[in-house]
């Protein structure tokens, strides 16, 4: 869904990277935990984290800083994991996304978000849904379909098989 398409108030769960600002559309989030254990699967990217125990259900946990490629954190009181659900091929996938830390949910109205800035060919920001502004500061508009490729995602089922 490009910049055009959103007609109406979205609300976001906001969160923070770092010093950047981010956010995911609150339909693709299902809830936010409190940073726990992580059981590491080998021969994993490094910002795949490994998989954690949701009521029974084995659940990867992607490092978002890592797979932005900033510096892995130090886990703190305000570290959690967004579990949220992504789509792979019409098939609903539940992940968890790390975060340094949640900060709140907004509406954004569409006059408030920009198309991602064009920073040339080479960079891939088809996961950039759009720049939202709010209280002057920036927050990049993940579409999180798009933050992980299919290939990803794929290793992510087969994590959940694997661990199931």
């Amino acid at each position: 869904m490009a910049v055009e398409t959103i007609t109406e108030t979205t609300q976001y769960l906001t969160f923070k990277l770092e010093d950047e600002l981010f956010a995911l559309d609150i339909g693709k989030v299902r809830e936010v935990l409190d940073f726990t254990s992580i059981t590491k699967v080998p021969q994993t990217p490094d910002y795949m984290r490994g998989v954690i125990n949701l009521r029974g259900s084995v659940v990867p946990v992607v490092d978002l800083r890592l797979k932005f490629g900033m510096a892995m954190a130090e886990q703190t009181v305000n570290t959690c994991v967004i579990i949220v659900e992504v789509e792979l091929e019409g098939e609903k996938v539940v992940m968890g996304a790390m975060a340094d830390a949640v900060q709140e949910v907004m509406d954004l109205e569409p006059d408030q978000i920009e198309p991602p800035p064009r920073i040339g060919t080479k960079l891939n920001t088809d996961f950039i849904k759009g720049m939202g502004k709010h209280n002057e500061q920036f927050i990049i508009i993940l579409d999180i379909d798009k933050v992980f490729t299919g290939g990803e995602l794929e290793m992510v089922q087969e994590l959940e098989g694997a661990a199931a």
